[in-house]
């Protein structure tokens, strides 16, 4: 499920903006400062960033140039009528902008226009030799279909697009097995070393000590 991060320090439009993204099926978190932003990016992978130019502690500008390295797409959210805030944030190399007040609808159309450019709306993930196609909840390696259950292919799935990132076995099985989830952390263990041995990935899931896992390039 693609991934956006809403970065707008005035709450009622970022509820605005939540409610859209949610109607349009986006998984989503708020930040309400350029601080708590940074924070979030660094935790986690998002798809997306929507982010606000006038943000408290790091402003809009700046807080881009810290994360831009990640090559995560970005629009940003003025409130500014100038064109020369708009073709400075085009030049910095932010993927486009939207004034505010916006509508929904051209909201929602910016950001499948920006997903459809990164390919993010893509059917397949591809981890080094590794591809899978989501719809067919299928998963190839070197070319070759690999056998899975459907748990063992979500989390292979979860696993790539988080990779290069730490994930608690509490957020794994809340992200695969829900809030209403009864097992032990054997379970998630036992899944992960499933992993390791169909896939090779012995040394590409790390295990990080009393958290969870990693999957490293």
């Amino acid at each position: 499920m693609i991934n956006i991060l809403i970065v707008e320090d005035e709450v009622p439009i970022s509820n605005l903006i939540k409610l859209n993204l949610d109607v349009a099926h986006y998984k989503n978190k708020a930040a309400y400062n350029g601080e708590e932003a940074l924070r979030l990016i660094e935790e986690e992978s998002y798809d997306l960033i929507l982010l606000d130019i006038m943000l408290p502690k790091i402003d809009g500008f700046s807080l881009f140039e810290k994360i831009k390295h990640r090559n995560v797409p970005v629009i940003f959210l003025t409130a500014k009528s100038s064109s020369l805030d708009k073709v400075y944030g085009l030049r910095m190399g932010a993927d486009d902008y939207i004034t505010k007040p916006f509508d929904g609808m051209e909201l929602l159309a910016r950001i499948d226009n920006v997903l459809r450019h990164y390919n993010k709306n893509e059917k397949l993930l591809k981890f080094e030799e590794v591809e899978v196609q989501l719809e067919e909840m299928r998963l190839k390696k070197n070319g070759q279909i690999v056998e899975l259950t459907v748990k063992e292919f979500e989390l292979a799935a979860y696993l790539i697009k988080n990779k290069n990132i730490v994930l608690t076995r509490e957020r794994i099985a809340e992200e695969l097995w829900g809030y209403d989830y009864l097992g032990d952390s054997r379970t998630i263990d036992n899944y992960i070393q499933k992993l390791r041995k169909k896939l090779g990935w012995k040394d590409k899931v790390k295990t990080i000590f009393k958290l969870g896992y990693r999957l490293e390039e």
